[in-house]
């Protein structure tokens, strides 16, 4: 595997040809960008989104050249006040283009569910998402071992097939 710093890894937005898919399973993401606005949710102040917006451009950009991104959010419930927050701003996500799916952990049973947090970049390039004991980020490692990307190809598609899609999870 190889260590990956935070600038090329947003490279690879740039760079993958088809699809990216993104696997999260934590209940609780400690970001440091997010953090304010993730606070003023708790404290019921508005948010401007402008924090989001370089995704939200990365996004439009990567989807609007014909490529596609996916996210499945296995999620604990009832909804810890994270999940409550990224229910009420991953709408601007899909926008965007990005495909969200949500899974409930309970609904996982007999599923292949991984224990970490991955990208999977055209079916070639799994990285997986490192974190510090406190749920931070330590950055990414990069494999393109073809078992472990398998592996991971096979986890999207189940898990895939089984969530929700966002706007029907948010109107359940």
């Amino acid at each position: 595997m190889l260590l990956l710093r935070a600038d090329t890894f947003r490279r690879m937005f740039r760079s993958f040809d088809r699809t990216a898919f993104h696997l999260e399973v934590r209940d609780v993401y400690r970001v440091a960008e997010e953090a304010p606005p993730f606070q003023r949710f708790l404290d019921g102040e508005p948010d401007d989104f402008a924090w989001q917006r370089p995704w939200l451009e990365l996004m439009r950009e990567v989807t609007e050249s014909g490529r596609s991104v996916r996210r499945l959010r296995v999620v604990t419930a009832p909804h810890g006040d994270y999940t409550r927050w990224l229910l009420s701003i991953s709408g601007l996500n899909v926008e965007a283009g990005e495909d969200i799916r949500w899974l409930p952990r309970a609904a996982t049973a007999g599923l292949p569910v991984a224990h970490d947090d991955f990208w999977l970049f055209d079916d070639r390039r799994v990285v997986f998402t490192l974190f510090e004991p406190d749920s931070s980020s330590a950055g990414g490692a990069m494999t393109e071992d073809p078992a472990i990307v398998r592996h991971c190809v096979r986890i999207r598609a189940a898990l895939w097939a089984a969530g929700i899609p966002h706007d029907d999870y948010v109107k359940g």
